[in-house]
C-alpha cells in the first residue's frame, strides 16, 4: 500500500496501485493550476481518501474535477468522472521518488521553457479528445 498526504496532513491518500510510472500533462489548465506541468500517478479507481471534509473539488470540465486541500492548498488529484479514475499528484507519495516518467499528454500545449530528457509516448490534445469521443 502506498500512502501520501498533503502539506498539512489533513488529507491522506492511499492506493494499492503500482506507482512506478508517472505521466505529465502540459494542458493549459494544468499549467495554470500547478505553475508548470502536472505530474501524476494513475491510481485508477483505487484511491482511499482520509479527510474528505478537508478537500475542495473544482469541476474544471464536464468530465473532470481537480481537488486540493482547503487548508494548505496542496494539489491532490485530477478525477476523471467516466471512467472513474484518479490521477494523483506524484509528489504526495514519498515512494514516487523512484517512479519513471512514462507518458506526456497535451504535448502540443507544452511551453518552450522546459523539456524532459526521457523518451516517452507523447499525445496531443486531439489524441486525448479522440480517446473521449470513441
Amino acid at each position: 500500500m502506498h500512502q501520501g498526504q498533503c502539506l498539512c496532513g489533513k488529507v491522506k491518500l492511499s492506493t494499492a496501485q503500482d506507482i512506478s510510472a508517472l505521466s505529465v500533462c502540459h494542458c493549459s489548465m494544468c499549467l495554470r493550476w500547478n505553475g508548470g506541468p502536472g505530474f501524476s500517478i494513475d491510481c485508477k479507481s483505487d484511491l482511499k481518501i482520509e479527510g474528505e471534509e478537508n478537500i475542495t473539488r473544482y469541476d474544471s470540465s464536464s468530465w473532470g474535477e481537480r481537488a486540493f486541500c482547503k487548508y494548505c492548498g496542496s494539489h491532490l488529484f485530477y478525477h476523471l468522472k467516466e471512467p472513474h479514475t484518479y490521477y494523483v499528484s506524484a509528489g504526495l507519495f514519498p515512494d514516487a521518488k523512484e517512479s519513471k516518467l512514462t507518458m506526456q499528454i497535451y504535448i502540443d500545449s507544452k511551453p518552450h521553457y522546459y523539456n524532459f530528457v526521457e523518451k516517452t509516448p507523447m499525445l496531443t490534445e486531439q489524441d486525448i479528445m479522440n480517446m473521449f469521443n470513441q
